[in-house]
């Protein structure tokens, strides 16, 4: 059963930043880090449960945000989400002080947030529901607040979608989602969310195991 708000109302999410949380040691956030494979010929066409998602000239992306396992020195246990906002990476822990590494968008000025979350669940073309406060900002997207618009190569949720909860187990708003946004990887862009390349969304939701051990860390 899909969520009626599953989506968006990531607008709204700056007001309920995780800031409160406690933190544990993680790499520094402007840390070099050493690549050991870069996965720059992964971002092809690709067949995902009927939707044809088409080739990303990665050419045109900078490569440091080319999806690649690199050297990462963290107190966090495998199976941790840390991403580093400044950077726009998102850092997926490996065993043996390893990580996969994502280029990532994020939120834009006022709806940058920070702190401890968890996976609570996640979904394959998942459903947008735009929040009220966005359609009046863009009247272009109120015909979906209420039926939602369907998954599909337009949808801003893009292939897949994860939802982020809270210690005492309550929605933040916030999502770790696909984008065909292609081209705003790198930069502050979103409302809030964090947004990935569709061929990188879908190598990381394959890694994710949802519930309270799959740690989120954002970083500010």
């Amino acid at each position: 059963m899909r969520f009626r708000n599953a989506v968006l109302l990531c607008s709204l999410a700056a007001s309920l930043a995780l800031a409160s949380c406690s933190t544990a040691p993680i790499s520094p956030i402007g840390e070099k880090v050493a690549t050991n494979q870069i996965f720059s010929n992964g971002y092809g066409p690709v067949e995902d449960h009927g939707y044809a998602l088409p080739a990303i000239p990665i050419n045109k992306v900078n490569a440091r945000f080319h999806r690649q396992i690199v050297d990462y020195t963290t107190a966090e246990k495998p199976g941790t989400i840390i991403v580093n906002t400044p950077n726009r990476f998102l850092y997926f822990v490996l065993p043996g002080g390893k990580a996969v590494r994502y280029g990532i968008g994020v939120g834009k000025a006022g709806f940058a947030w920070e702190g401890r979350a968890y996976v609570a669940w996640k979904q394959e073309w998942p459903t947008w529901h735009p929040p009220k406060e966005m359609a009046e900002r863009k009247p272009e997207v109120a015909q979906y607040v209420e039926d939602g618009m369907g998954p599909g190569l337009r949808n801003p949720l893009g292939a897949r979608a994860m939802y982020l909860f809270n210690d005492e187990g309550k929605d933040t708003l916030f999502r770790i989602h696909g984008s065909p946004e292609w081209a705003s990887i790198g930069t502050a862009a979103s409302s809030g969310c964090i947004r990935m390349i569709n061929q990188d969304i879908i190598d990381l939701y394959a890694r994710v195991r949802p519930g309270k051990n799959t740690r989120v860390i954002v970083q500010q």
